[in-house]
């Protein structure tokens, strides 16, 4: 059985790595996981493309909201965060989930387990959503959603407002940040300005969503200050242990997938 990470940019991808990992931790013999560029607009004939042993597909950007439309059948939670980054084929049909909501949830509790009643997400964009919906399955009552331009933020905006548990979100300008129960980042580094990491000074819990440049400012400062950081990686992995279920049908063994997926980013570093 096959199964890939498709997106555009991804040779930068930890997902072949931790699902490889998977495999060989439980002597999963005859399956492979490979990483496939697919641009914008390119999913669905490349679904149609793709042999009958393909099972699962790791989605990234810029193509998670093409998943739900691509898909048969859709999961609530992906329907919730406007995008699916897990396709899964039963037959020739395919599912669409988004694991990135339970893993953001799992990651930060692995980290943390106090309350948590308000929240800060810097960005808008699909993972801004998924993440935003973790925070409010795991409490946060009232969400600042900060963003240079609301309106490329609309969906998510939407998604966050349609959350059963009907929290207040607030949309701001990413200048007017300030510090909260939790922050979570998934702007790019080039955003996170001096001025950003004195203003989130004093967040207890840090959630930065990347790996591929570690620490970022605003982790690095979290991290001077004693406060609790998760991050992209936590996120990968507790996602990728997911996927690795519903693709393999067993449970994925997090450890394993952990210690590969940091194995990988020191031998980035080091280079």
């Amino acid at each position: 059985m096959r199964c890939a990470v498709i997106g555009d940019p991804i040779a930068h991808s930890l997902s072949p790595v931790l699902h490889r990992a998977g495999y060989d931790a439980l002597g999963l013999t005859g399956w492979e996981y490979d990483a496939v560029q697919v641009p914008a607009g390119g999913l669905a004939a490349f679904l149609e493309s793709v042999g009958d042993d393909v099972r699962g597909l790791s989605v990234t950007a810029p193509l998670k909201r093409e998943a739900l439309a691509a898909a048969h059948g859709v999961t609530d939670r992906a329907r919730l965060a406007g995008g699916a980054n897990t396709l899964v084929r039963d037959d020739i049909r395919w599912a669409a989930d988004n694991t990135d909501l339970p893993g953001a949830v799992a990651a930060i509790r692995e980290r943390f387990s106090g309350p948590l009643r308000e929240g800060v997400v810097l960005g808008g964009g699909a993972t801004a959503a998924s993440t935003g919906l973790a925070l409010i399955e795991l409490g946060v009552e009232r969400l600042a959603l900060a963003v240079r331009d609301p309106r490329r933020a609309a969906e998510t905006i939407s998604a966050l407002m349609a959350h059963p548990a009907a929290p207040r979100i607030d949309v701001i300008h990413l200048t007017d940040a300030r510090a909260s129960d939790i922050v979570v980042s998934t702007i790019p580094v080039a955003a996170q300005s001096p001025e950003l990491v004195a203003r989130m000074a004093g967040t207890p819990v840090l959630f930065e969503v990347t790996y591929n440049t570690w620490p970022t400012p605003l982790a690095a400062a979290a991290g001077d200050a004693g406060d609790v950081v998760v991050s992209g990686l936590d996120l990968l992995v507790h996602q990728a242990v997911l996927q690795f279920g519903m693709f393999t049908t067993q449970p994925g063994p997090l450890e394993a997938m952990r210690a590969a997926g940091e194995a990988a980013l020191a031998a980035r570093q080091s280079r």
